[in-house]
């Protein structure tokens, strides 16, 4: 079943199918493209000077009044900012220089660079407080993979964790740089990449004409290898679907990238919510599920975790943020204490009413 992010993806890639040709100029992109994916995608109210502003100023050092073209505000605070290019530029051979200058003077965390096809997302991974030259993730509106999907969600309005996200950022950006590389090397290969695979099968002297047969040879064999791998996909789909199981056999299981609440992760929440009701309105306290862990937060707003689930692996473990300390890169350092069962939350209540009450009293 399609999600509404897949929909909204979808009439928005045809739409810039459609226009694409008549959007000529930046305020065209902004207004054909880019808005519609703040609104629709991302599902920031544009309208809203609270959640969204245009024209977004920072003075940097001697530079006065200077603008990028938006600001998405959460808690009062701008946390992505946006420069957008026109529909035509080459992202790759565009500097995002407005976005390094504002993102050291700003409490910004996230920058996009954006030509309303192809979204750049930025931070700072490699130094603090520095906008890294390359992106973490790219996302192509007009060639968009079923993993972009889940990386995407994490801006959306109601999905969007600060934590969450600046802790799989360092992971996903240089996954994303060895995949191109892996595309490059199978398109065209470099002579590294073919003398490591001529090495091991051939044994004599790699002379300029055996190199240009390998670099053929490994093309071809990468070509094959992979039509091997979907063909054997295909046949083993199609004797699954053949065979005779009887329905009460079949168990469907959770894709890998899913995220299913367990009934320990629940009777984790419940357990929380029943200690911190004695200090607030239990309505206040609630679950927010990650693939790796499980929130429980106040108000449902992921600045106010109060603790953190890690129950999917051998050992459990609980997360605590009483303490409000902060990393270089502005996630919360979590105090992991390891539990057998969902019970021993009972022995941390005192931690768990000392982090509501900070969160309370601010």
């Amino acid at each position: 079943m399609e999600t509404n992010l897949q929909i909204e993806i979808d009439k928005l890639s045809t739409k810039i199918n459609e226009k694409l040709d008549k959007v000529q100029t930046e305020e065209a992109t902004k207004t054909a493209f880019i808005l519609p994916f703040i609104r629709l995608i991302l599902c920031y109210d544009h309208t809203d000077p609270e959640e969204v502003v245009p024209e977004y100023v920072a003075d940097v050092g001697i530079k006065k009044g200077e603008k990028v073209d938006y600001a998405i505000i959460i808690d009062n605070k701008p946390v992505i900012l946006m420069e957008c290019k026109p529909a035509y530029c080459d992202l790759d051979k565009e500097h995002a220089s407005q976005l390094y200058r504002y993102f050291s003077v700003t409490e910004a965390k996230f920058g996009i660079l954006t030509n309303g096809i192809v979204y750049q997302f930025f931070t700072d991974i490699e130094e603090p407080n520095k906008m890294d030259t390359k992106p973490f993730f790219e996302i192509d509106l007009k060639n968009v993979k079923e993993s972009d999907l889940a990386e995407l969600n994490q801006f959306t309005k109601s999905s969007f964790d600060m934590d969450n996200i600046l802790e799989s950022a360092s992971e996903l950006k240089y996954k994303g740089e060895i995949k191109k590389i892996i595309a490059k090397e199978l398109k065209e290969p470099s002579d590294g990449f073919v003398r490591f695979f001529a090495k091991q099968v051939y044994s004599r002297i790699l002379t300029k004409n055996a190199m240009e047969n390998f670099t053929e040879i490994t093309k071809a064999a990468f070509r094959q290898f992979i039509n091997e791998k979907v063909e054997e996909r295909i046949k083993t789909a199609l004797a699954s679907e053949g065979k005779d199981e009887e329905p009460e056999k079949i168990h469907i299981k959770p894709k890998k990238d899913e995220i299913v609440t367990t009934e320990e992760e629940w009777e984790g929440y419940y357990i929380v919510k029943s200690i911190l009701s004695e200090i607030v309105d239990p309505a206040r306290v609630t679950i927010r599920d990650r693939l790796s862990y499980c929130n429980v937060l106040l108000d449902d707003n992921q600045y106010k975790t109060i603790c953190r689930m890690h129950f999917n692996g051998k050992q459990k473990y609980v997360g605590f943020f009483d303490k409000q300390e902060k990393t270089k890169t502005g996630a919360k350092i979590e105090d992991k204490i390891t539990i057998e069962t969902p019970d021993e939350i009972y022995k941390h209540a005192l931690r768990l009413k000392n982090t509501a009450n900070i969160y309370l009293k601010k």
